[in-house]
């Protein structure tokens, strides 16, 4: 509560760096409530429109939300603490992380080729041969490829376009569960996340709807490999959901295709049915490697305009240093094969694990991509169980909304043989969970 945490100051600037700094600091900590405006102003000796304007301040910027009478609280996911995994605890096998296997990503060599000294790419920020070899990456799965960008990533590009199209308590459909650090994002620029539940085969068309209604501006989901879940769009799922989509016309649609060459699924995506407002996001960290911070991105004239409009007003350009090792990598045969194998790979490490959970009557979700994702009644005690047992999987906490308690399994390092193992402690940690907890 906020009693245990000293919050001063003499202006509204001072108020709000305090609670900041105490939430930076671990002292308030998500849903603690605030003093309401007047006590607060009694005990600081400042004025009430001192404090309303410090916890007004806080709101804009992601870090309080105010629930009527409830009060003003810390958010849940405030901008300035984002929900980071736990440590690993020394010894256990670590099925949490969700990254790729080491031994199947290429190894990453910076190019020599580009010229010493100062200069600047803002008048051609991306490389003309680099932009072929996307067009022709996405034009086979029917993605609109008339215009392409780079970006830092998917979150950097997800960060800008939602800073430029959207103001703080705008809402944005996001796909329930989803991947925890986009929803973190979400809430740290000030937005209102409306969840929009999944299945295998992604996006509910009800629930789309639903979010729709309640007048979201943005939508941000995964058409394969859905994180953590693993669903993805089916021809008919994917018309269902476009034909929502276009009587939405200002809408933004940010398709996040995340796993992209090791998703051992076909692209259905969202961007082929008529859209207005969309971008189509592609990154490589999942099959070049996690610190090859690029991406691609297709997307309608005006999206493109208002994005590269704000990265030129930040970083300028994405790094052509970056861009040649990228174009590097995606046009060599070995690297192309390695890709091809990993896909293969991840696909029966995924279906194995999901073989040996139903062999055991333990039902699963897990139709393309690295992830597995296990419903289950109390994810403390499954979490702690598995730890027990020399395992380490993510409890599902970290990806939920309104969704129902799960745990989530990352596959890409297990080996089928281990999946025999896990399943059986799997089983005997229900067991027991059920035992406890009454089934």
């Amino acid at each position: 509560m906020a009693t245990q945490y000293g919050i001063s100051g003499t202006t509204a600037k001072g108020i709000a760096a305090s609670v900041e700094r105490g939430v930076t600091e671990g002292a308030l900590g998500p849903g603690a409530a605030l003093p309401p405006v007047r006590r607060l102003a009694d005990e600081l000796g400042v004025s009430p429109g001192t404090v309303a304007t410090a916890y007004k301040e806080l709101r804009r910027r992601g870090i309080v939300v105010t629930r009527g009478r409830g009060g003003t609280v810390v958010a849940p996911v405030p901008a300035v603490a984002s929900r980071r995994p736990p440590r690993v605890p020394e010894g256990l096998r670590d099925l949490a992380g969700g990254h790729p296997d080491p031994e199947l990503l290429p190894a990453l060599v910076p190019p020599t080729r580009l010229s010493p000294g100062a200069r600047s790419h803002r008048a051609t920020p991306r490389l003309e041969r680099l932009e072929e070899v996307v067009r022709d990456w996405l034009r086979p799965d029917g993605v609109p490829v008339e215009q392409v960008t780079f970006a830092h990533g998917a979150l950097d590009l997800v960060g800008r376009l939602l800073s430029v199209e959207l103001r703080p308590g705008d809402a944005v459909a996001m796909e329930d569960p989803g991947y925890h650090h986009l929803l973190d994002l979400v809430a740290a620029l000030g937005l209102r996340i409306v969840p929009v539940a999944v299945d295998d085969q992604g996006l509910r068309p009800e629930a789309l709807r639903a979010a729709v209604r309640a007048g979201v501006r943005a939508l941000v989901c995964s058409p394969r490999a859905q994180n953590p879940c693993g669903g993805c769009f089916s021809e008919a799922r994917r018309d269902e959901l476009v034909e929502v989509l276009r009587g939405e016309p200002d809408l933004l649609v940010v398709e996040n295709d995340h796993a992209s060459a090791v998703a051992d699924a076909p692209l259905r995506s969202l961007t082929s049915g008529g859209l207005s407002r969309w971008v189509h996001v592609r990154t490589v960290s999942k099959f070049l490697g996690t610190d090859l911070r690029w991406a691609a991105a297709a997307c309608d004239p005006t999206t493109l305009a208002r994005h590269d409009g704000r990265l030129l007003l930040t970083s300028g350009w994405v790094s052509h240093l970056l861009q040649e090792t990228a174009y590097g990598l995606l046009t060599d045969d070995g690297t192309r094969a390695l890709v091809t194998r990993a896909r293969g790979t991840y696909t029966r490490r995924r279906a194995a694990l999901l073989r040996e959970l139903a062999a055991r009557g333990i039902a699963a979700h897990g139709a393309s991509g690295m992830n597995v994702w296990v419903p289950v009644r109390d994810e403390s005690a499954v979490v702690n169980g598995l730890r027990s047992q020399g395992w380490w999987v993510a409890a599902g906490a970290r990806f939920r909304l309104a969704s129902e308690p799960g745990v989530r399994i990352s596959v890409a390092e297990l080996e089928p043989a281990e999946a025999v193992r896990l399943a059986s402690d799997f089983a005997a940690v229900l067991g027991e969970s059920e035992a406890t907890y009454g089934g």
